[in-house]
């Protein structure tokens, strides 16, 4: 009886883990840079490579760093949403070319439009990296302390605005 009951023990354990997983949301996974510091970077602009785009010039005010990139289909299933976002004015969305080459990019935003006053280049994905980027897109909701508040990975939908970004960012406005 007892060599039947380690196996099962261990059966239902397993059984259990697996159907909290299939409960979660894949999108959903927890950062651990939620709730720390925006990491430290100064990156080269799209359009003029001699000016940068650094955190630190926009603390003091809340906003979204949008980690994208030309050859990203996920990329082009988000974009309407950056622009409406945009045109709404609800909050600035700036722009961080991943693993990218500029031509592409610049053309790519020729033709769909470009939803950010400034676009950071991240060639190498150092920037990525630091900010534990599984793939584009990703977008991260920054306070005006330079604290991110919250992580998108894949796509913003016109749900997640409404429901979770435009939401926050009206609160931390008001902070």
């Amino acid at each position: 009886m007892n060599r039947f009951l380690l196996p099962l023990s261990i059966f239902v354990v397993v059984v259990g883990f697996l159907g909290i997983g299939l409960t979660l949301n894949p999108r959903e996974i927890p950062s651990p840079l939620v709730g720390k510091a925006v990491p430290d970077f100064s990156q080269p602009q799209l359009y003029d490579r001699e000016k940068v785009l650094s955190p630190a010039d926009l603390k003091g005010k809340v906003w979204l760093l949008n980690f994208w990139a030309s050859w990203c289909n996920g990329c082009k299933t988000e974009h309407p949403v950056l622009m409406e976002l945009a045109k709404s004015g609800e909050v600035p969305i700036y722009g961080m070319d991943y693993k990218d080459q500029q031509d592409e990019a610049m053309t790519w935003l020729r033709r769909w439009g470009n939803p950010y006053p400034i676009v950071g280049v991240d060639e190498a994905g150092r920037v990525g990296i630091n900010f534990g980027v599984y793939g584009v897109p990703e977008t991260y909701v920054i306070d005006k302390q330079g604290v991110i508040r919250y992580k998108q990975i894949g796509p913003l939908t016109p749900d997640t605005v409404a429901k979770k970004i435009i939401p926050l960012v009206k609160q931390l406005e008001s902070e």
